[in-house]
């Protein structure tokens, strides 16, 4: 079905500047078109222009956290040469010492990549299975790759886009967002499609917190976490901690993300049902792309087309779905659509239309923890448009419950600190978002990463290290409230100058709304609490 070039082809040609990787990938990929399939090959980089003949892999990985750490940005930044799918050692394939929570986090960071294939060099210790680990690694990397198969819909479409509008999957935030300053400063974030922004966890969780920790910048506007719900306003920066089994993926407001279903096992038929995910809170339209995904056929008009839209008003949306009456090949005759609104409180009412009558047999739920609404209509006739309509009584049909109470429980629960420190902290938690000097009462029961956690849960300010990507080192300030209590220093040296004035930097403050560092020699970065806790980073 393709060919795998890993270099045996060595690397000069008669052609001078030719490499013969490049030369080899244009042959093999035209000559497996000739039986009418579409052609692929799997080749490492074969240098500018080698987007054309996907599929990329990105050579041979060392098993630790910081190859890992660098991949969301080696994968992400490949979309300014036009090179969209790239693809990995899931895992990792060689060296390193194997660990279940890296094997875990490497197959999240999987799901929301252009490609997901795990593999390893041949070593009766490299363990690339999901049941080669424990329970709990098994139960999570089978609900990621159930999940990667749900996504087959949605990666589809973005697929049909790249080949349109040269749109690759995975793009760094600063293509969107070029005038945002932080865009250029996220090497660890990505839009994922159209639809979603991912951040995945990609350091091991804390000894303390027991917890992972990624930092991730919003842009501006309204954003929801996909797996959860939860909102958040953009353009600022929040400190996620979860459990082994989330990534944090995000959806704007307005996205529409449709989904097949989770399936134990495979197939790649075009769907009979959808699971369609919509965010409330601004108008927007996606076009479901589906064709046979297997011949030329589509080149000649054999491919299927969906509109979903959102029309959004502050008391009301309206959902639709209407097949392309041109475009109707390869979608099943019939099809069962679930509708998963998010972020909107119970609605007073909703109506749903199937074919311009109201819906008979159909049934919805509401979900108050993760503020969703749920509906479930059966078998949809391919010509038949879908109206789904919501609306409120209140000022607002959005939910927006503010979840930083239980934020704070779920961090708790984690924290390796005895249960009745637990329930105090917890008890006096609405004072520490206020206070958080009342922290200073816990210092010899709480460790410093554990104090960290709750002051930038609760004040939303902090400093975060990323390094070995664009820059060695990169230090992030974030106070999205603006919080005068907050301060930072951060200090520097050179030296290898003779300038005494020049040798050594210092600085400080409150903690800046956003700001990037650029550290260079010897550096250290502090943030500073209003209690006095301080977490600090510095150059190895």
């Amino acid at each position: 079905d393709f060919w795998w070039m890993d270099w045996q082809q060595g690397e000069l040609s008669t052609l001078p500047g030719l490499d013969p990787l490049w030369w080899l990938n244009h042959i093999h990929f035209y000559d497996l078109a000739r039986d009418g399939k579409r052609p692929f090959v799997f080749s490492r980089w074969g240098g500018l222009g080698n987007h054309r003949y996907p599929i990329g892999f990105s050579g041979d990985t060392h098993v630790t956290w910081s190859s890992l750490a660098f991949q969301p940005y080696f994968t992400a930044t490949a979309a300014n040469v036009g090179y969209g799918w790239w693809s990995h050692d899931i895992g990792g394939h060689m060296m390193g010492t194997e660990d279940a929570e890296l094997y875990a986090r490497w197959v999240q960071f999987g799901v929301f990549s252009p490609i997901m294939r795990l593999h390893s060099t041949n070593n009766l210790f490299h363990e690339r299975r999901p049941w080669g680990y424990n329970a709990e690694v098994l139960r999570v990397t089978r609900d990621a790759m159930q999940l990667r198969h749900a996504l087959i819909p949605y990666l589809y479409t973005m697929s049909w886009l790249n080949r349109e509008e040269s749109l690759p999957l995975i793009r760094p935030l600063y293509h969107d967002y070029p005038d945002a300053e932080a865009a250029y400063y996220c090497p660890q974030q990505y839009t994922f499609g159209s639809e979603l922004l991912a951040a995945p966890f990609t350091s091991p969780a804390d000894p303390d917190t027991r917890l992972s920790r990624q930092v991730v910048w919003l842009p501006a506007g309204d954003w929801y976490h996909f797996f959860s719900g939860e909102y958040y306003r953009g353009d600022g920066c929040y400190a996620l901690y979860g459990q082994l089994a989330d990534v944090p993926v995000f959806a704007r407001a307005g996205a529409i993300v449709p989904l097949g279903p989770k399936v134990g096992w495979g197939g790649v038929d075009n769907p009979a049902e959808l699971d369609v995910h919509i965010f409330a809170g601004a108008d927007n339209r996606f076009t479901l792309y589906e064709d046979d995904g297997e011949t030329q056929a589509h080149t000649q008009g054999a491919y299927g087309l969906t509109l979903f839209t959102q029309n959004w008003r502050e008391t009301e949306m309206e959902v639709t779905v209407a097949v392309d009456a041109k475009h109707m090949a390869t979608i099943p005759e019939t099809r069962q659509y679930h509708f998963r609104v998010h972020g909107v409180v119970n609605p007073d009412r909703i109506a749903l239309q199937i074919g311009g009558e109201l819906a008979q047999n159909w049934a919805f739920t509401y979900d108050e923890e993760t503020e969703t609404v749920h509906v479930t209509a059966v078998d949809v006739p391919i010509h038949a448009a879908i109206c789904l309509t919501l609306s409120t009584n209140r000022a607002t049909l959005l939910s927006r419950r503010d979840r930083t109470t239980e934020t704070v429980s779920a961090l708790l629960h984690a924290f390796k600190l005895d249960s009745m420190t637990k329930m105090i902290l917890f008890v006096r938690q609405t004072e520490l978002r206020k206070n958080p000097a009342m922290l200073n009462q816990y210092e010899l029961a709480l460790t410093t990463s554990q104090a960290r956690a709750l002051l930038e849960v609760t004040q939303q300010a902090g400093i975060h290290h990323i390094p070995h990507t664009r820059h060695r080192d990169l230090l992030l300030l974030w106070n999205n409230q603006g919080l005068q209590s907050v301060q930072y220093r951060f200090a520097q040296s050179d030296e290898h100058t003779w300038d005494l004035a020049q040798r050594y930097h210092q600085e400080g403050g409150v903690m800046p709304r956003f700001r990037a560092i650029v550290p260079q020699k010897r550096w250290r970065g502090t943030a500073v609490y209003a209690n006095g806790t301080a977490v600090s980073y510095q150059s190895e």
